[in-house]
């Protein structure tokens, strides 16, 4: 009896799991008059949604509007993406990163971190705090290449990249470790902070802003203080969250001003929290963002205490405070030296200003900082104090800037005014709302049209 070929039935059966498992990406700049659209159609994957739009915030490109929707077992989200000026994407670069990125979804997303030792930090915060740390790893021989710092509700979170100052290599020596562990223990602990400040040394590949997340979440940031003032406290989200038991979601809706990286940042907070996305719609204007989520436990229940629900407000909240920029920004841009940190950051303490945010970062030999200051209360910084500042670390070297970003809203109903031509606008502005029209007949939004 004749033995049948199975390999070309294998074969295609690979190639069927191959694009059942492959995000399909379409990218289409003539369907929409003031945004790029950006559509993803995929099998549906923990975390697939987060990781989406991670790749998007990691370009620097804006959401203005997006639609996400889960049939089944089925993803299909859509996009409108800008660059930070408000443009629609004209860099085939980026385009094509973006297709190559995000059909690739399932592959780490994470920095590389070879040849440096990475350092995690958090613990009370206080003026001067940073100025400590920097100055004990320059007293231990470590550069710093790069960081991130993040503080909310007098917490603080420090992600610091370090190569060894003598050999330019990662730092291997066990003692050397836990020595650099311990003095920053110290440091962290400072007078009160015995039980909640914590170190740890990793070698792991990790995204920066998406570990910084999930060390505030696990250090309770949410967890306000009477005795914190948070600056902006008139102008906090608005979250609130409802039971829609007839579908068996839970229904959150968040109001804030609109900033970069906003929707990444509630996501990563909702995926710590344990929560799957199964529809949303995310919208902008120059008033403000305004996002509707449709959510389960990954047990596929509801939230199901008023408890509960206090606390996804809370750390909603805390997420998108977390990277508000408070105070000032200060930019630094000058050769980098052994000891440079240590020394701005000094200078800093010394004048009473206290950093709420930093980026460090250093490339071919240049240090490129960034620092949002303000007076030790929290307040804004007199300008006479921020000039003596820039006068003792240089004027030409130290600048301040205005924050990055303008919410310049472009004008609105993009799709009533000029619309797009060609197969590619018609096909993608299809399926946009072939996604509105899944989430009317889920009795998820009140029209499609």
């Amino acid at each position: 009896m004749m033995q049948m070929d199975r390999r070309p039935y294998m074969d295609e059966f690979e190639k069927l799991l191959v694009r059942m498992n492959t995000p399909r990406v379409m990218i289409d700049n003539a369907g929409c008059v003031n945004a790029t659209l950006v559509m993803i159609d995929s099998a549906r994957k923990d975390r697939i949604l987060l990781e989406a739009v991670q790749v998007l915030t990691d370009l620097n490109l804006l959401i203005k509007k997006g639609y996400v929707s889960s049939d089944g077992r089925w993803n299909m989200d859509v996009f409108h993406v800008t660059d930070l000026g408000g443009n629609k994407l004209t860099d085939n670069n980026i385009i094509n990163c973006i297709q190559h990125s995000l059909g690739t979804i399932r592959n780490t997303r994470s920095k590389s971190i070879d040849g440096m030792t990475a350092i995690e930090l958090t613990g009370t915060d206080r003026v001067g705090l940073l100025s400590e740390v920097f100055a004990v790893l320059s007293e231990l021989k470590c550069d710093v290449v790069e960081s991130k710092v993040w503080t909310h509700n007098g917490r603080i979170a420090a992600l610091i990249y370090l190569k060894d100052c003598d050999s330019g290599c990662s730092i291997e020596d066990s003692h050397k470790i836990e020595k650099i562990e311990a003095r920053l223990r110290n440091v962290l602990k400072g007078d009160n902070d015995i039980r909640s400040a914590k170190t740890s040394v990793s070698m792991a590949i990790t995204h920066t802003e998406r570990r910084l997340h999930q060390m505030m979440f696990a250090d309770r940031d949410y967890e306000r203080s009477a005795n914190i003032k948070t600056s902006g406290e008139d102008h906090s989200p608005l979250v609130s969250v409802q039971n829609c038991l007839e579908k068996g979601y839970s229904v959150l809706n968040i109001q804030c001003k609109d900033r970069p990286k906003l929707l990444f940042d509630v996501l990563c907070t909702l995926t710590d929290m344990q929560y799957v996305v199964f529809h949303a719609t995310i919208n902008t204007t120059e008033n403000g963002a305004y996002l509707e989520f449709f959510i389960r436990h990954t047990d596929g229940t509801p939230i199901s205490s008023e408890a509960e629900k206090q606390r996804v407000t809370l750390c909603l909240q805390a997420a998108i405070e977390r990277r508000a920029s408070e105070g000032v920004r200060l930019e630094l841009c000058t050769t980098d030296r052994p000891g440079l940190l240590a020394e701005v950051t000094r200078t800093f303490r010394e004048n009473a200003l206290n950093v709420t945010r930093a980026e460090i970062s250093t490339t071919m030999g240049t240090a490129l900082n960034i620092f949002y200051v303000t007076d030790a209360l929290g307040n804004d910084v007199d300008s006479r104090m921020i000039e003596s500042v820039r006068q003792g670390i240089g004027s030409d070297c130290l600048r301040v800037k205005e924050l990055p970003f303008r919410n310049q809203q472009k004008g609105e109903n993009e799709e009533q005014h000029g619309g797009g031509s060609g197969l590619g606008g018609a096909v993608l502005l299809s399926l946009g709302s072939l996604v509105k029209k899944n989430l009317y007949n889920l009795g998820l939004i009140k029209s499609y049209s």
